[in-house]
């Protein structure tokens, strides 16, 4: 006995008796310390009479005079008020106290000081109530006996409407009656749900969708008393869902989708008329395998691993072959999916079936190449990356020989090598160059003139990507003009020309002799108004602007005065004068 009084007094909880009449009789130091009394103050007073707070005196009496009739209680809650009158909450299990005979002499409370844990479990009660999650808990049997605030503005019910109530039987829409109770039942087992959804209906009858973490509810001891479920209102999330799901079918642009494993799980409408296999054809399918012609598996498997590691690829050229075997290709988006916690669930793609386009540019391309006019083009860096084969034929290089070449450095004399640069670097600003005169050397050494028009190249969002020149070998040309010019100005008659303006461009040696005025003299000034006397600076006038229009005059006499005041009568012939279109740029007379 003194060994059990040492260890009951020694123990590291609460214990304390009570004999036949309710008086302390046992009180061990961990009670003292507890309530704050000493055994002096406590032995022999009523523990009931004395310690208990009103509210729990009737309780606490019917615990001890069951425990005197030999019926022991566990884990009863009550209050104890310390000497500092401070309210501690003890969990007691009681026990009835016999004497070696087995009478019953009274009671020991074994307890347990729980007023910490009270007040944690009040906070997360408080917690939970208040959480902007609807959350709610069922027991062993099913009913409600969690049911927090956001379920309650959520579902319409409050708590006492729905307290002890079947979830399964009274919330559940009849089609989810089962599956829902199968969470339960598994949570129940310890088997715990994620991300299960679910409708509820409201109280005015709405149908709502949740998603839900169903978790088994377990007390101290670890046994399970129950589930509790974190829901997520989603019903507008899967409203928007169906709207983007509707949107990706309708779309005009074919569109997929694959899973982590590169099986179908998206194909659109307009996938569907595009390829020929419906949704049912392709689902659970494998992209790669079954859809990518061989050549193009491992290119295209590689695209969606990368967008399954988060990196995305713009602009991805690929053959898809088509039910009818078909051979058409798409230009692909590929972008990442993911969960709404962030997780990579798959790949979706937004092609675009360029077949028609390549097919066009493969004949733009055979055009150009085929043209009879040198036709090249550089990059944004001035590298050449057309070049048909007039170009070729024209200048002798092949297009190996000049492709990733710089244009300017390598095949334009150093006196036009600024200026070729000035004009490609305009045409990359957007603003084009036409009737461009300038040299090329051949590969052969020799040099031929090239007249140009620079046009701007753009791709399909209109971003400038480089600069198309169409040519025209004009080296025979300008050696025939050059042998009118010498004509012209070696005749033995005066001869002399004005642009539109009536300026003087042609002035020869004849002309020079006749009048005594010089080249120099006479460029770029007005022929009426500073060598035609007055009284016929009209007509002169008349007929240069007869010609300009395309009716040219013979034999027409007019005046010249010399550069030494001598007027000279002259007899003219003005003719129109044209350019390479037939355009009127002047007069020669």
């Amino acid at each position: 006995e003194k060994e059990f009084t040492k260890l009951i007094d020694s123990a590291n909880a609460p214990i304390f008796g009570v004999d036949t009449q309710g008086f302390v009789n046992v009180w061990n130091q961990c009670a003292m310390q507890l309530v704050g009394y000493s055994t002096e103050e406590v032995m022999g007073k009523n523990f009931v009479k004395e310690f208990i707070s009103d509210e729990y005196k009737i309780a606490v009496q019917l615990v001890f005079d069951q425990a005197l009739e030999g019926r022991e209680t566990a884990n009863f809650e009550f209050p104890l008020m310390t000497k500092a009158g401070v309210r501690i909450y003890v969990l007691l299990n009681a026990t009835t106290r016999r004497d070696d005979q087995g009478n019953v002499i009274g009671v020991v409370g074994i307890g347990q000081d729980i007023t910490g844990r009270r007040a944690q479990e009040r906070e997360y009660t408080r917690l939970i109530d208040t959480a902007n999650a609807p959350i709610f808990g069922v027991d062993t049997e099913g009913l409600v006996n969690v049911w927090n605030q956001c379920a309650m503005r959520l579902v319409g019910y409050c708590t006492n409407e729905v307290m002890g109530h079947s979830l399964v039987k009274e919330f559940i829409t009849d089609d989810y009656k089962t599956a829902v109770q199968a969470v339960l039942d598994r949570a129940l087992q310890g088997a715990e749900t994620e991300n299960f959804e679910f409708p509820l209906i409201t109280k005015s009858g709405m149908h709502i969708e949740v998603l839900l973490n169903a978790t088994a509810r377990r007390d101290e001891q670890g046994c399970i008393i129950g589930v509790v479920g974190i829901g997520q209102d989603i019903t507008a999330r899967l409203a928007q869902e169906n709207e983007y799901t509707k949107l990706i079918d309708t779309a005009n642009a074919p569109i997929f989708g694959v899973d982590t494993q590169g099986k179908v799980n998206v194909w659109n409408q307009c996938a569907m008329q595009l390829v020929g296999y419906s949704s049912e054809d392709v689902m659970g399918k494998h992209l790669v395998q079954e859809f990518i012609t061989d050549e193009y598996k491992a290119a295209v498997q590689s695209v969606l691993d990368q967008a399954l590691c988060g990196e995305e690829t713009a602009n991805f050229e690929f053959p898809l072959i088509t039910k009818g075997g078909v051979r058409l290709y798409v230009l692909l988006n590929a972008t990442t999916r993911r969960n709404d916690r962030g997780n990579i669930i798959g790949m979706v793609g937004i092609g675009q079936d360029i077949t028609g386009r390549l097919a066009q540019e493969r004949e733009y391309s055979r055009l150009i190449n085929t043209a009879n006019a040198p036709i090249f083009g550089v990059d944004t860096q001035g590298r050449v990356n057309v070049w048909n084969q007039c170009a070729m034929r024209l200048v002798g290089y092949s297009a190996d020989e000049v492709m990733g070449c710089s244009l300017v450095q390598e095949f334009i004399t150093d006196d036009f090598k600024i200026a070729v640069q000035t004009v490609l670097d305009r045409a990359l600003r957007g603003e084009e160059t036409e009737n461009f005169d300038f040299p090329l050397i051949t590969k052969g050494g020799s040099r031929i003139e090239i007249l140009l028009n620079a046009t701007t190249r753009r791709d399909e969002q209109g971003n400038i990507i480089g600069v198309v020149g169409i040519g025209q070998d004009i080296t025979a040309r300008l050696a025939q003009e050059r042998g009118y010019s010498k004509l012209i100005d070696s005749a033995n008659a005066p001869i002399f020309g004005v642009d539109t303006q009536g300026r003087v461009n042609v002035w020869n040696q004849c002309a020079m002799r006749l009048v005594g005025y010089t080249i120099d003299e006479v460029m770029g000034k007005n022929l009426v108004q500073e060598f035609v006397t007055k009284e016929y600076r009209a007509a002169v006038r008349a007929v240069l602007h007869k010609a300009l229009r395309g009716k040219e005059t013979a034999n027409f006499e007019f005046p010249l005065m010399t550069k030494s005041g001598f007027r000279i009568e002259v007899l003219l012939n003005a003719t129109t004068r044209r350019g390479e279109q037939g355009n009127v740029i002047g007069v020669v007379g």
